[in-house]
């Protein structure tokens, strides 16, 4: 017995998402591991005995997979943001409130703000890096500086 991969899809998606982020206990992992699973089946020509068989594999290659990116050298080797703070050092406590602060900005102008300022890259190499225009770089160095200015104003007003 075979089906359709598209009506597998429709009938077990959420199923075999579940299960994944049981065990990958990430959403974005669950959804790799989700379609990681219906292409073993579209890829494989396995025949089933019935729909039980059918549902029972993919759960079990569903597992199996979740399982695989558990043990994936990223996942075994990363670290939280409070494990890596502990791992850098600063010359004064200011410039590790400093880059603290810069690393709560929004991803787009905290990764502009970080090869302009820590990595010492130029406007152009960074526009390069990015592949953005440089015109778009200095605006999000604009916005970034700006953001953080608002930011450490409200903790300079906050001490006083």
């Amino acid at each position: 017995m075979r089906q359709t991969l598209q009506e597998l899809v429709e009938r077990y998606q959420n199923n075999l998402f579940a299960v994944a982020f049981n065990v990958c206990k990430n959403a974005q992992d669950a959804e790799d591991v989700v379609q990681d699973t219906f292409l073993r089946y579209y890829t494989m020509k396995k025949e089933f005995d019935n729909e039980q068989h059918i549902r029972a594999w993919l759960i079990r290659v569903a597992v199996n997979k979740a399982k695989n990116c558990n043990r994936t050298f990223w996942r075994r080797n990363k670290c939280s943001f409070e494990e890596y703070m502990e791992t850098l050092t600063f010359e004064t406590p200011q410039s590790e409130s400093l880059f603290e602060t810069v690393m709560q900005l929004p991803e787009k102008y905290r990764i502009v703000m970080h090869l302009f300022y820590y990595e010492d890259y130029a406007v152009r190499e960074i526009a390069n890096i990015l592949k953005l225009s440089e015109s778009n770089v200095k605006a999000r160095l604009s916005r970034g500086r700006s953001m953080l200015r608002n930011v450490l104003k409200e903790e300079w007003d906050d001490d006083k």
